[in-house]
């Protein structure tokens, strides 16, 4: 199966923190499971880089974030494309979220028709608008 990872979920994985559900856990050891990162997503963890807001297990500079991300996890990256901008154009705005990364990669989502995993406490609000949600708790 296909699936869309977060970035927190991403930076949980990077910075080898412990704080994966037991269910989340078990889709990412699945070797049949085929994962998938925003480049918005990447955008973010590069920024959370170079701000030093996180530090990576594995000594990474900002440039190799791809090197870490395809290579050495795995993931392939799905790059924002016109269609996925359409469906962020349709999300209906959700009180009190308005982080536009977030809702680009909600869009990723659900135009892909792939399950998200994420740790963001606003993301069940979408599944309203049909995001399958895979919450890590």
């Amino acid at each position: 199966m296909r699936y869309l990872i977060d970035t927190s979920i991403l930076v949980k994985i990077a910075t080898e923190r412990d704080l994966l559900s037991g269910d989340v856990q078990a889709i990412l050891d699945d070797s049949e499971n085929m994962f998938f990162i925003s480049s918005e997503s990447i955008k973010e963890f590069i920024h959370l880089v170079q701000t030093g807001r996180i530090v990576l297990k594995k000594h990474f500079r900002s440039l190799e974030v791809f090197d870490l991300i395809e290579n050495y996890l795995g993931f392939y990256v799905k790059f924002a494309a016109k269609e996925h901008l359409r469906t962020f154009a349709t999300l209906e705005m959700i009180e009190g979220h308005s982080d536009l990364s977030d809702r680009l990669i909600i869009a990723q989502a659900l135009t892909e028709k792939m399950p998200l995993i994420s740790s963001d406490t606003k993301f069940p609000k979408y599944r309203k608008q049909g995001l399958d949600l895979i919450f890590n708790q």
